[in-house]
């Protein structure tokens, strides 16, 4: 179910492009004319995390039960602070303080903060908000940015969502905050599919699974019965793209979120591998073997059709990945006796090694902002590393022993991979930002592999 917009924001806009107009809410009325919106500039990580950025107890106008799992609607205020806090925390840019230990404002005080108390406490920056529940059992939420030094309103924003949804309503606020103060896009309301592993090490069974970016409200999409790889999802997010072994036969399918039905795009009769979307939605990569090679096609995502063979060279190519603007393919090959990355035209042209920089390297993806790619480099160790589209620029972001299969977040500032452990062989699914010096784990319910985020929900 699509959020649903509900407050005005009327904000003037950052060099981003941030803010949307939207419809108002009749209360709490405004207190004060909407501030001019202070542009911050920053240069680097360091500047972002100096920010002290205090973010206080969701404010209700009448402590009362709500349909939410998180309580009346005065618990359902912290947790929703809770939410925004650690998402802002989590990221590895800022350094926020709260809920714990600082002062609840009443709800008259949302919006009209007393700021001499947070200068007091060095605050560059205060988040408040209220949440109040409706009849119908809908729930709205206020979110509020300001500028303690300048005493003014940086943005607002607010959303109406069914109760089973109040942790979008956290996202959202985490990522207005993010990006009118960062500059960058959000992805805090973002969807992970993975794979989600359980049983002994010979025999795991391995099930479609989805979460949400911080790791709640996670769901088994498959049962178990086949074995499911590599999922993808759809650019319009309605789909996951993966792979199943259903009775030994490699099969791709398109599984549809809002019907929870799938459509089988293809069934090779050979081994498969791979499947990815174009960033149109209307093609589907993937890799095949076949007399002794193993080449990169392309098939129409609506299935059916004759598919199209984009490489022709002798042994291995594998896991095409697309350019956002889809007019090129990044993929692995080993036809020059080792693992390398390649570029080719969309249509399988100028096919040309771009990975010169030693030991062999697997699985990359194109940046959403196709400035980089991320793969797994094999030297020793397995590490997730990046590299520009040309190869230069190669630095590694992780160095742990077994790291790989890289993903990114939608506005390409943050990569995760699954990292399995010596010995026990357990996958867990972890992030890093593109400094390699923020790394942090995912909570699952059982071991995880295979991660794909999508894109900003909408």
């Amino acid at each position: 179910m699509k959020i649903n917009h509900i407050l005005a924001l009327g904000l003037m806009l950052s060099a981003s492009g941030l803010a949307h107009a939207q419809t108002p809410v009749p209360a709490p009325a405004p207190t004060e004319a909407d501030g001019g919106g202070l542009e911050v500039t920053v240069s680097d990580d360091s500047e972002w995390q100096d920010l002290g950025i205090a973010i206080t107890t969701f404010a209700t106008d009448a402590d009362v039960p709500t349909r939410t799992n998180a309580g009346t609607t005065g618990a359902l205020g912290r947790a929703l602070s809770q939410v925004v806090a650690a998402d802002l925390k989590n990221n590895g840019l800022f350094k926020p303080s709260g809920p714990d230990g600082l002062p609840q404002p009443a709800y008259g005080q949302v919006q009209a903060p007393d700021y001499g108390t947070w200068a007091s406490r060095s605050a560059d920056m205060l988040v408040q908000g209220y949440v109040r529940a409706g009849g119908d059992g809908t729930i709205t939420v206020g979110c509020y940015l300001y500028d303690v030094a300048l005493k003014q309103q940086l943005v607002k924003g607010g959303w109406q969502v069914p109760p089973s949804d109040w942790r979008r309503a956290a996202h959202k606020c985490a990522d207005m905050v993010y990006s009118r103060l960062s500059g960058e896009s959000p992805f805090f309301d973002s969807k992970i599919a993975y794979i989600a592993e359980t049983g002994p090490k010979g025999r795991r069974m391995k099930r479609l699974a989805i979460m949400d970016s911080d790791g709640a409200n996670h769901r088994y999409l498959t049962s178990g019965q086949a074995m499911a790889l590599t999922p993808r999802y759809s650019p319009d997010y309605s789909k996951i793209l993966y792979l199943s072994y259903l009775n030994g036969q490699p099969s791709i399918y398109s599984y549809d979120l809002a019907t929870d039905r799938q459509t089988l795009i293809a069934r090779t009769g050979n081994p498969t591998l791979a499947p990815r979307w174009s960033p149109d939605g209307k093609w589907v990569l993937y890799s095949m073997a076949r007399s002794g090679t193993t080449d990169i096609y392309r098939v129409s995502a609506a299935g059916g059709g004759t598919p199209q063979r984009l490489t022709n060279g002798p042994g291995i190519n594998i896991g095409g990945s697309y350019s956002p603007d889809g007019r090129q393919i990044v993929f692995e090959s080993d036809r020059s006796g080792s693992q390398q990355i390649y570029v080719m035209n969309a249509d399988g042209s100028n096919q040309r090694r771009i990975s010169f920089f030693g030991g062999r390297a697997a699985t990359p993806e194109w940046s959403p902002r196709g400035d980089q790619i991320a793969f797994t480099h094999i030297a020793g160790n397995l590490r997730v590393a990046v590299m520009t589209p040309s190869g230069g620029g190669m630095r590694h972001l992780t160095d742990s022993w077994q790291d790989e299969a890289p993903t990114w977040s939608p506005n390409g500032r943050i990569v995760q991979f699954f990292r399995t452990s010596k010995g026990s062989g357990t996958a867990s699914i972890w992030q890093v930002d593109l400094t390699g010096r923020n790394e942090r784990k995912l909570p699952t319910p059982v071991g995880a592999s295979d991660p794909a985020w999508g894109p900003v929900r909408p």
